[in-house]
């Protein structure tokens, strides 16, 4: 995720980003949960999600390694943000440049050692 992002940002950015990678790959999804009194609730990701800071070179970086390396991956622009809807986020990635989308945020899937090198010197966010 881009740095310097306003909070509300980094967090619907990240929310938007975890959809995309479920839908994209359904594998990634535990089962569903279960209370002790039989309530069942949806199910999340099987493993933990590790989400990172990054500079716009190194966000844009990383996206031409996903594109290069094939991996799964869910993009979120800057032009999103003042968005309402499902159509209208699509046109706005849409009218991007292809190559040089303006990025706020990716998620990327494994292989892992695919992702790692995607996002190779990319930190932890804090």
């Amino acid at each position: 995720m881009l740095e310097g992002l306003a909070t509300w940002q980094k967090l619907n950015v990240t929310a938007f980003l975890a959809t995309g990678i479920a839908g994209a790959a359904p594998k990634a999804m535990g089962e569903p949960y279960e209370d002790a009194d039989g309530h069942r609730f949806a199910r999340l990701f099987g493993q933990p999600m590790m989400i990172y800071a990054v500079s716009a070179p190194d966000l844009a970086r990383a996206h031409r390694q996903a594109i290069e390396r094939g991996l799964v991956s869910a993009v979120y622009v800057r032009a999103m943000f003042s968005t309402g809807h499902d159509d209208a986020n699509r046109a706005a990635f849409l009218a991007e440049p292809a190559g040089v989308p303006d990025l706020v945020g990716l998620a990327l899937r494994r292989p892992k050692r695919d992702v790692d090198k995607a996002i190779k010197g990319a930190k932890l966010h804090p």
